[in-house]
């Protein structure tokens, strides 16, 4: 016996933190009976669905990396019809899903899975998968800025983690600027550079727990190595 959000997440229906939100929202049936316990625990042969389409087990995992290009939504479907990273991904059978969220107008990495322990183990807030951005910034970051932004500062709400800060180049216009963090908050790397007075005018996404482009074009993908797979599951897997 398993817990309903995992046996979802095992059969690739999305992250099992996701599936927690898809049961308490009435959308998963068993036997023909709605359930809205996340804990409720199922053998694997019972009948079961999603918003009216039966879950299968035992599918294969797809582990996918993605260099998503500005101007493409971060989900599997867009209400308003917009191009999405699944729209980039042909080939796979499997259904797929993003692990986490790049902003519409941000670039770069994002892993594309069926996988549900594995997108949960990614994105689990004891240790989210540290990513590396290179953000293109109005003016010059002052040591203070520079300070704040490495000791966290407030974007709303929230207070940031401490981040790795960077200075790759830089002008009275503009700057280059690498910037670490191991958190995920909504559009969290401008509201960051907002805070201490320089927007964004351009983020790109360089590198998730380790994994980096090399490489892989903007708007192309690849499959995760073995060897890419095993390190994300070492680094993060312990939770």
């Amino acid at each position: 016996m398993i817990r309903l959000q995992k046996f979802l997440a095992d059969a690739g229906v999305s992250s099992r933190r996701k599936c927690e939100e898809l049961i308490l929202q009435g959308r998963v049936q068993v036997d023909g009976k709605t359930v809205t316990e996340p804990g409720t625990k199922v053998e694997g042969s019972e009948y079961i669905r999603v918003d009216g389409k039966v879950v299968r087990p035992g599918r294969e995992k797809i582990y996918i990396l993605l260099n998503k290009p500005a101007g493409c939504i971060s989900s599997v479907k867009d209400q308003f019809s917009r191009k999405t990273v699944i729209d980039l991904v042909s080939g796979i059978r499997e259904r797929i899903y993003p692990v986490g969220r790049l902003d519409y107008d941000t670039s770069g990495l994002i892993i594309l899975t069926n996988d549900g322990e594995f997108a949960n183990m990614l994105m689990h807030p004891r240790h989210e998968a540290e990513k590396v951005y290179k953000a293109e910034i109005k003016g010059r970051l002052s040591a203070g800025d520079i300070g704040r932004l490495r000791s966290g500062v407030d974007i709303g709400n929230h207070i940031t983690a401490p981040a790795h800060v960077k200075v790759i180049n830089e002008s009275a216009q503009r700057s280059v600027v690498e910037i670490r963090i191991h958190e995920g908050r909504n559009r969290q790397v401008r509201k960051m550079f907002e805070a201490v007075g320089h927007p964004v005018m351009r983020l790109e996404r360089t590198a998730i727990g380790g994994i980096t482009a090399d490489g892989l074009e903007e708007g192309k993908w690849r499959h995760l190595t073995e060897e890419e797979i095993n390190m994300l599951r070492t680094k993060y897997g312990d939770f």
